[in-house]
């Protein structure tokens, strides 16, 4: 414990996501772990006082990181991660052997040679369903256990991170384990947030004062017509009249039907992905404005909070990447919560046994 608090590392941090969420539920994320500089700055920005390290994860030693970060065999709380999971998405999926493939899909072995070392009183794991699906899943639990780690049904989950606060559909992967017994699922909310409530008290952008929703755009007059010609609050490209569909669309009508829609106040929004910004990438138009939803409204729909910092180093395509990769923290909290409440009443059965 830190401060009273349960200590936790965040492996894969991104822009931060992960360590939003951990810190929300009352953790203390003593470090965060980047490969890539510009979501390594977005990351520093928002945690300064969590350690960062930035590489390889594969290439860094974890009983050096151990020492650096004052920490003794089996006393960190929490070590969470999302490994990367572009090598485990649908679209890498549907082609097996391009999931076998993908080196990125290995990196879940980094994971536990951390844990290995280690041994953290809990682990959390996120990522693509595609990898509850995957054969490493399997060998990472059997690996675990074998390290003492509890496991059963529950141990691997996919969720839809609409029913845990998270005004988006998301489909997620969690694996959920500790030394010490079993960590109870979260209870699904009764209510789903919706993308009004979410991000409808923003002023129209332009002159807020917030570089991530005022970012200037150019598109194409036909690109702009069709936009305006998308029926507001939920209408699709199919509702628009035939002379402004893009040939790919004509050829193959059923296909991507989402691309060129607007989202519904009333309901959750599409999987904010990395094409967030952009009304061709997906249902990303917003439900009543003539014009794509701003980074500010993406990271909203993630749950990040209004004024969370962003690097535009590599540009708004980028940054825009960096949202949609990102954990929602809503999820990541709801978890977290079930984690410290678990890791409290370890603690208490400890002191128990001591008097």
């Amino acid at each position: 414990m830190k401060n009273n608090k349960p200590t936790a590392i965040d492996l894969f941090c991104g822009a931060g996501g992960l360590t939003t969420g951990l810190k929300k539920a009352g953790f203390s994320v003593l470090a965060g772990f980047e490969i890539d500089e510009t979501a390594a700055e977005s990351y520093k920005l928002n945690h300064r006082r969590s350690k960062l390290f930035l590489g390889d994860i594969s290439k860094l030693n974890p009983n050096t990181i151990m020492t650096e970060l004052g920490l003794e065999t089996g006393e960190l709380d929490l070590l969470a991660g999302c490994p990367p999971c572009q090598g485990f998405s649908s679209h890498k999926t549907r082609n097996r052997a391009a999931s076998v493939d993908d080196s990125r899909n290995d990196l879940i072995f980094s994971v536990l040679d951390f844990i290995k070392v280690m041994l953290p009183k809990t682990i959390m794991i996120e990522n693509v369903p595609g990898l509850a699906k995957d054969n490493r899943i399997e060998i990472f639990k059997e690996s675990i256990k074998l390290l003492g780690y509890i496991i059963n049904d529950d141990t691997v989950k996919v969720l839809d991170a609409a029913d845990y606060g998270v005004p988006q559909r998301r489909k997620r992967m969690i694996l959920q384990a500790s030394r010490f017994g079993i960590i109870t699922l979260p209870q699904k909310l009764k209510y789903r947030k919706t993308v009004k409530e979410t991000i409808n008290f923003l002023p129209p952008p332009g002159d807020s004062g917030d570089i991530l929703h005022d970012l200037p755009v150019t598109r194409s007059e036909k690109v702009n017509r069709i936009i305006r010609s998308i029926p507001k609050d939920g209408g699709s490209r199919a509702d628009l009249p035939l002379e402004l569909w893009l040939p790919c669309h004509i050829k193959r009508p059923g296909s991507y039907t989402d691309v060129y829609g607007r989202m519904a106040w009333n309901d959750v929004s599409p999987t904010i992905t990395g094409g967030c910004s952009s009304p061709s990438k997906g249902r990303f138009i917003h439900p009543e404005q003539d014009r794509a939803i701003t980074l500010r409204e993406a990271a909203l729909l993630q749950t990040f909070p209004p004024k969370y910092k962003f690097s535009l180093r590599k540009g708004k395509d980028f940054t825009a990447l960096m949202i949609g990769n990102a954990l929602p923290p809503q999820l990541i909290s709801i978890h977290a919560k079930q984690y410290k409440q678990h890791l409290e009443q370890i603690n208490a059965g400890s002191a128990a046994c001591q008097n």
